[in-house]
């Protein structure tokens, strides 16, 4: 998609976006069996137009747009199987100002069930990125630890 000519002036990160909305949208109304009157009305909800809909719909009639969809993105979700952090301390930055920056490089092992290994998750971030990140996890854990006892 990134090296569609027709869709080089739309910023890449926003292109993302869409493509992973409209993957989650195909996907959703392949797993409800939505026929086409209700993806319509979904649609229509959403203030696409007409022409877009009726296109859109066309396509999932024909039922191979949710299978070249969930063929790309696999059907099995990574899990974290590690993780490991340094601190990294910026003192200078390249114009030589003074920064003084502390921030944490995180990398997660994460693997595949279906088909092993994958390359690593690397990101940088600050102090509170990195609370922010571990309140979240605690959250998941305790959500799930509910959700497993009921």
């Amino acid at each position: 998609i990134l090296d569609d000519p027709d869709l080089k002036d739309i910023d890449p990160t926003v292109l993302k976006h869409c493509h992973a909305a409209a993957a989650m949208c195909i996907l959703e109304a392949g797993k409800q069996k939505a026929d086409i009157p209700a993806i319509s009305t979904c649609l229509e909800d959403c203030k696409l137009d007409k022409e877009r809909i009726e296109q859109f719909c066309t396509e999932y009639q024909h039922r191979g747009l949710v299978t070249v969809v969930s063929s790309s993105i696999g059907r099995s979700p990574l899990h974290v199987t590690d993780v490991s952090w340094r601190l990294e301390y910026q003192i200078k930055n390249n114009q030589l100002h003074k920064t003084y920056q502390p921030s944490y490089l995180v990398t997660l092992n994460v693997e595949n069930s279906a088909s092993g290994s994958h390359p690593d998750v690397s990101f940088s971030c600050t102090m509170e990125q990195l609370q922010d990140l571990v309140g979240k996890l605690k959250d998941a854990a305790k959500s799930l630890e509910r959700a497993t006892q009921m």
